[in-house]
Formats: C-alpha cells, structure tokens, sequence
C-alpha cells in the first residue's frame, strides 16, 4: 500500500515557524516530485510549493516565497516544508502528495491525510 504521512502540524503564533515532514511508506519518494499543497475552511485546495525528484528545482507560490522552504533528504524517503514568518492566512490543512511538480492537484497520485497548521495568538 502506498502511503504519504505528515506531521508536524500545531499551534504557533503570528512570526513563528514550523517544519512539516511527509514521510513515504510502500514507495520510495526519490522517483517522484512531491508538493504541498493546502486547504482552509471554505477555500479551495492550493499549491504551495513542489520539488522535483532529484531536489534540483523548487516552486513556490507567492505568497509563500522567501518564507518556506521545501528540502527533501531521500536517504529519508522524507520531504520537508519549513514555514517561517508564519501568517493568520497560512491557517489551513497541509497535504503532501507524490507526482510532478505542478500545481493543479490532479497531477499527483498519491496524498496524505494531512495535518493542521494553525496560527493564532
């Protein structure tokens, strides 16, 4: 069975920071890009951010850039998100899946059960 876990989700304040990990399990991650992607209550889900197979290339939406970063360590079969200078408007259920680096959510096959960021004071 293939299978993506996140963790690393919680409760931070405005301008803290949080490292999501995705772990794989029945498949090694280092054949596929993975993205973030995230949904809030009432909204669509978005991509976040994606890396490519070989960690080489990166995307970012723009309201993320210069504030996360996703690394992958495939020794690991893990990939990462760490979100900095977090915002209310991050608030939103993070999911990683397995596919291309792409943004439209129906490229990617394989997804996780996601895990909750909530920032608040």
């Amino acid at each position: 069975q293939l299978l993506l876990v996140e963790s690393g989700g919680g409760l931070v304040q405005p301008g803290g920071s949080l490292r999501l990990s995705c772990a794989a399990s029945g498949f090694t991650l280092y054949n596929y890009a993975i993205g973030w992607f995230r949904q809030a209550p009432g909204k669509e889900r978005e991509g976040v951010s994606c890396i490519s197979s070989s960690g080489g290339s990166t995307n970012y939406t723009d309201s993320v850039k210069g504030r996360f970063i996703i690394s992958r360590d495939n020794a690991k079969n893990t990939v990462y998100l760490q979100m900095n200078t977090l915002k209310h408007e991050d608030t939103a259920v993070y999911y990683c899946a397995a596919g291309v680096c792409t943004w439209p959510p129906e490229d990617y096959g394989v997804w996780g059960q996601g895990t909750q960021v909530t920032v608040s004071w």
